[in-house]
């Protein structure tokens, strides 16, 4: 699912990196997001936040990077790298994601994509719950663009979404907690029609989809680290999202079971 990059041959491409959990399946997390950079043509950078124990039917134990090793893999990338684009994923607890967050108001990269992963779909907790204040705090206020699903989002706003207008209220509610846009991902909705809903400073841009009759793992992941490729290749952030979300769902259409669970790999 190769996506064709604007940048010439002779030069170098460009860089963006992730931050994030490590997935033992190589279905989400680091390993998602560097497949996703590739097939955008991107250089892709990793700073692993925590490691996990996972594969097709779930999370069996997590176990954060100690701050020591997650700043120094920070520090090593930014020393060296252009860092155009950074995508942040699953920082497991409130110490990660305040040491995550002063690096980047110190580095200041172009681009800031935050998925605000905090549960997986086998259901297993993969952001402490006192971690939610100090994403709201410290790391939201930094995000060119936040994209939460609707669990997510309820847990960061602390109330229900379950109507159109709820979901339209939710958008300009999380914009208000200091970032630029929000793309609100429909997957967790209801109905054959799916609607990712994008919030910026010219409104609301909804994008529909059919769903897919398959559970697909990573999705999340691959749709953040998708848009900080696009952003990281020049395009404007609505472009940007509309790209990230039709890859997406050529990825799913395309995907497969790599193993016993019933959740499907993305085809990159």
């Amino acid at each position: 699912m190769t996506s064709k990059s604007n940048v010439p041959r002779n030069l170098p491409p460009p860089v963006a990196l992730t931050i994030a959990g490590s997935d033992s399946g190589g279905g989400a997390g680091i390993q998602a997001d560097l497949k996703t950079f590739h097939a955008h043509g991107v250089h892709g950078l990793s700073a692993i936040a925590a490691i996990t124990s996972q594969n097709t039917r779930g999370v069996t134990a997590v176990h954060p990077v100690p701050l020591t090793h997650i700043r120094s893999q920070l520090e090593a990338v930014f020393d060296d790298f252009p860092v155009a684009a950074v995508k942040t994923g699953m920082l497991g607890n409130a110490g990660i994601v305040r040491l995550v967050a002063r690096e980047l108001r110190k580095r200041k990269p172009a681009w800031v994509v935050i998925d605000p992963v905090m549960i997986s779909t086998s259901g297993s907790r993969l952001l402490d719950e006192d971690a939610i204040e100090a994403l709201i705090k410290n790391l939201i206020p930094l995000a060119d663009v936040l994209t939460p699903n609707l669990p997510e989002a309820e847990a960061l706003l602390g109330h229900p979404l379950r109507t159109a207008k709820q979901f339209a209220q939710a958008g300009h509610a999380l914009r208000a907690l200091g970032a630029r846009a929000v793309l609100l991902k429909g997957g967790h909705g209801r109905g054959n029609t799916l609607i990712d809903r994008y919030f910026d400073e010219r409104g609301l841009m909804e994008i529909h989809h059919a769903r897919l009759p398959r559970e697909g793992h990573g999705t999340g992941c691959t749709l953040a680290s998708a848009i900080a490729a696009e952003l990281a290749k020049g395009a404007a952030p609505r472009q940007a999202v509309r790209r990230a979300v039709a890859y997406v769902q050529r990825a799913l259409k395309n995907g497969y079971r790599p193993g016993a669970g019933t959740a499907f790999a993305l085809r990159h």
